[in-house]
């Protein structure tokens, strides 16, 4: 099987500094992934290089079966993007926003109408096809981005903190937007500054990415990760700071605490995704 994303020692250097240094990593189709890392690790660089915004200093990028530099439309026929920024167009109706999307992408009049019906739908959107988009909320203009990339019916997409700024209502709900499209299938790319987000849409059939200093350091699904680093943790307050003991499971991390007589400044609980990336780089993901 093809795979829906691959990198092979890519790298991109600005003014002779490496910003991804020998990146590889494939993304089978199908898979949602989720790419994490702290400020100024090479993700939005990398995610830029893989959507063709950004060209690549070495290395090669295929998605979708496509070489990135050799069959850039085909590249861009295969895939849909939602970016942090909204981007929609605040003086236009939500419908002529997709309708515009639909004519740039040269999708035919009939076929074009019906899938800006089905997405709006798919969306909860139809009753505001006729507002200008300025007036929705911050959830819904971010629906109404998600709607506009599968317009074209892409084969992978790509979401670049699509949650950012929501109340937990409205991340919830995109979130199950999310999941759904991948449990039809299709392979998602996905950033975020939130951990429950990765850990709630990566659990079940994703595996996590973790990049620093433009390098991947770590790659697995959250189970391997938690069979790799324990699955029990100890937190202990020492003076300023905090120490994280991880066990190869709770039972064993509240055994260590029994037998400590001075509990002081301690807990034991579960380790989760964050605990790990503090680990591996840190950083706090935000």
């Amino acid at each position: 099987m093809v795979a829906a994303i691959e990198l092979q020692n890519v790298s991109k250097i600005y003014n002779n500094v490496p910003v991804v240094n020998d990146l590889s990593f494939s993304i089978d189709s199908g898979e949602i992934f989720g790419l994490l890392g702290p400020n100024g690790a090479g993700k939005s660089t990398t995610i830029r290089m893989i959507i063709t915004l950004t060209e690549a200093s070495g290395g090669k990028i295929t998605v979708a079966g496509y070489d990135i530099n050799n069959h850039r439309d085909q590249v861009k026929r295969n895939i849909g993007v939602v970016l942090q920024q909204i981007s929609i167009d605040g003086e236009l109706t939500v419908w002529e926003n997709m309708e515009f999307h639909g004519r740039m992408h040269h999708i035919p009049d009939s076929q074009r109408q019906k899938a800006i019906a089905r997405w709006l739908d798919y969306v909860s959107l139809s009753d505001r096809k006729d507002v200008l988009a300025r007036t929705l909320s911050g959830g819904m203009k971010r629906r109404l981005q998600i709607a506009r990339a599968l317009l074209h019916e892409p084969k992978i997409l790509f979401l670049d903190e699509p949650t950012v700024g929501l109340d937990p209502q409205n991340r919830r709900r995109l979130w199950e937007v999310i999941r759904d499209l991948n449990r039809q299938g299709m392979t998602i790319l996905l950033t975020t500054h939130y951990m429950e987000e990765v850990e709630f849409l990566c659990e079940d059939r994703g595996r996590i990415g973790i990049m620093e200093t433009g390098k991947l350091i770590e790659l697995g699904t959250l189970k391997d990760f938690r069979t790799k680093y324990g699955e029990g943790l100890v937190i202990k307050q020492v003076d300023d700071k905090i120490e994280y003991l991880f066990f190869p499971t709770l039972a064993d991390a509240n055994a260590y605490m029994g037998g400590l007589v001075d509990r002081t400044g301690m807990m034991c609980r579960q380790s989760n995704l964050e605990d790990i990336f503090v680990e591996l780089t840190g950083h706090q993901l935000d």
